[in-house]
This record gives structure tokens, sequence and C-alpha cells, in this order.
């Protein structure tokens, strides 16, 4: 057999495993399908190889416990975050597991041009054939100065003129419907003929397949809308794209955005019916007072990111030391809120109770503390509180 032929019968059976693609199955007594979304954090004293390494084994024990997919978040000038290419993390954990499906959660679209995406996902999927996820948000996913240094030339939008992605989606405004349609035709190597951009391909991409002798297969990495408010869910649902909403930031309006995205859901070639999953901060230890611990570390991350004095995520002896002043303090007990947290079973429950409140068809775990370790373990305690195969 040819390596062709191997890597497009991996492709088949990876997508044998998950459906379409995009569904995956709950296991054990999880109410629907668990995932991993990982920040790739860098915490005091650590480094950045260290996270790296971390986010490896993340990976593969998600992949050992049966969680669906795994993926990585684009941020950019931020110290405590190590996921700055999602591209190029997700080479190198595709090279590190076998089947658990792969993503990003997501890239950023407004801060690279989208043929440059489609390459780099079209590579990936050469990687990891059938499973491989392009999560794409519309945040630059930094703050103002920040995006400014991203943003090097101005875009050229033609490349939507004519898109049926487009046509569906011009009432919603802005440039991300026609950055989306452009990246879909790269995708799709679907420009029409006359088009300025007909003779430009993605490449690892569809044009292999048509070229003489060509065997690619025709399969390309699903697309998602990621966001935290009704303007990508909308959007996801009027093109019947698979969702995802970012409810660990943004939990007021979880459940706003969905029925939004549900009410505005149209079939698609891709989705016969909505499809949606929530980012869900969450972090389990055998005590209730070391989850708390654990999971300050990640609210005072997120009070000096918010005053503007990003860093790395500081230990927990440095957490329970700070002071916090009165306003402050209303940010951390606020943010707690919506950080499922405390010993295995309540977190269970918790998880649970999200599930059915929302009515979200996934669950994407993303557990924020100052070390691996304390991660890590939250998975393997969440996996076996719900039953999941051990591998």
């Amino acid at each position: 057999m040819s390596g062709e032929s191997d890597q497009t019968r991996g492709s088949e059976e990876a997508l044998s495993e998950s459906g379409d693609g995009i569904r995956g199955a709950a296991l054990g007594s999880a109410p629907v399908p668990l995932s991993v979304l990982d920040l790739v954090t860098v915490g005091a004293g650590h480094t950045a190889s260290g996270a790296v390494r971390t986010a490896v084994d993340i990976a593969r024990t998600a992949e050992r416990r049966g969680f669906h997919r795994y993926w990585v978040a684009e941020h950019h000038s931020m110290p405590g975050v190590a996921s700055s290419s999602p591209a190029v993390l997700l080479a190198h954990l595709a090279a590190h597991t076998e089947r658990i499906r792969l993503g990003s959660g997501g890239v950023m679209l407004p801060n690279h041009a989208p043929l440059v995406i489609a390459e780099q996902f079209g590579t990936l999927e050469a990687m990891a054939p059938g499973r491989v996820d392009l999560g794409l948000g519309r945040a630059p996913g930094t703050d103002g100065a920040t995006a400014a240094a991203l943003r090097r030339t101005e875009r050229l939008h033609e490349g939507a003129l004519g898109s049926p992605l487009l046509e569906r989606s011009r009432e919603l405004g802005e440039d991300f419907p026609q950055q989306l349609a452009e990246l879909t035709r790269f995708l799709d190597d679907s420009f029409p003929d006359g088009h300025p951009y007909a003779k430009i391909h993605a490449v690892p991409g569809p044009v292999q397949a048509t070229s003489p002798g060509g065997v690619q297969s025709a399969h390309r990495p699903p697309l998602w809308l990621l966001g935290s408010s009704g303007f990508s869910a909308q959007l996801a649902g009027s093109l019947g794209l698979p969702f995802a909403f970012a409810h660990h930031f943004s939990a007021a309006n979880t459940v706003p955005a969905l029925d939004l995205y549900r009410a505005s859901f149209r079939p698609s070639e891709v989705l016969s019916e909505p499809y949606a999953l929530i980012g869900v901060a969450a972090l389990a230890a055998e005590e209730e007072q070391e989850a708390r611990r654990q999971v300050l570390t990640g609210a005072l991350s997120m009070v000096r990111l918010r005053t503007g004095r990003p860093g790395l995520v500081p230990s927990p002896e440095e957490a329970e030391a700070y002071r916090f002043n009165e306003l402050e303090r209303g940010f951390v007990d606020s943010w707690l809120g919506n950080v499922v947290h405390g010993t295995p079973d309540a977190v269970r429950q918790g998880l649970d109770e999200l599930a059915k409140r929302t009515g979200a068809d996934e669950l994407m775990i993303t557990a924020n503390a100052h070390g691996g370790a304390a991660r890590l373990r939250s998975y393997e305690l969440i996996a076996d509180a719900y039953g999941l195969p051990r591998g």
C-alpha cells in the first residue's frame, strides 16, 4: 500500500469514529460529549517549554480518557498564555496524538490573511487527516495596540465577492463575514472562473485532488464560529455552521446567544440541525479547599489582565497572600461564580446543571490554574466522576 492510501484510510476511519467530524458522543454518564480548551498557560516560576509539554500531556490524557476534542486559543501579548500560534501548537500535538480531534478555539480571522489560514489548516489536515477543526473568532484576541501591530497591511476583501456565504450574511455588516467567505472559498478551492483569485489555490488542499494523478481526499477541516455575544451566533446560524460560545468569560450572554443561534439556524450541507458547544471553566480536586486555592490563581490573573497588568499565572501562595481591594473582590467573586470547581462530585453536578440549563450539545472544559499537575489531575478526576474509559 502507498503512503497516500494509508493516509486516506486513516482519514476515513477518523471521520467514521466522529460521524460528520462535528458531533461527538457522550461517554460514561456524561450528559453530552466532553472536550478540552487549553490556553497553554505559563505559571510563575515555569517556562513556555514546560507549558507546551503540559499541553501534550493534557492532549494525550484527554485522548486516552475519551474527551472528544482538544482546542487551543489564539492570544497575543499575554505572558501567562503561550498559545499565540495555534497552527504551530496543533502540528506539535498532532505528532503526539492519534485519535482525538484537534483544533483552534480559535484562530482570530481579522489577524490573518484568509489564504494563510487555509494553507496552515490544509497542512494540519495533511498531518492529522480527518481530525482537525478550524474554529474562528472575530476579535483580535488582544488589546488594541497589539491588534494594530498584527494588522500590517490593508485586507483585500474582493475575494469574497459573489460568494453565497456573503449574500446570506451581508445584512449583518462588519468585515468578518467577507473574510469568512473568502476563507471558505480558499478551503473549498471554489472561486468561480474569471474571479481575481480563481487561479490561486490553498495548498495542501482540494486542487491536488483535481490535478492530473491527484488522489487527495476531498475532506477539509470543518469550520466553527466562536463568539461571546450575539453577532457570531446569528452568523453561524444563518450559515448552518456549528457554534462555540465562550461561557467561561461571558456567562450572562450564554443562553441568549444560544437561543439566537438556534432561532437563526438554516440547514446546510454541513449541518441539518444546530450544534453548539460552550466553553466552561472547571477545575476539580480531591478537596474543595484545594480546588478553591487553585482557581483563585486564575482569578488573580484576570484581575491583573483587566487592569492592564498581564503577567504569568501566580502561584496559589501568591494568590492567597494577595490583598484584593473592594472593587477587585467584587470582580473575583463574580468570576469565581462562573467557574465550576470543587470535589469531583461537585464539579460533575455543576456541569450536569449547566448542560441542562443551556441545552449545549457539548461542554468544552478549560482548567485554569498555576501548575500543569493541578490541571492534568483535574481532567482525570472529571473523567473518573463520569466513568469515562481509562484507555
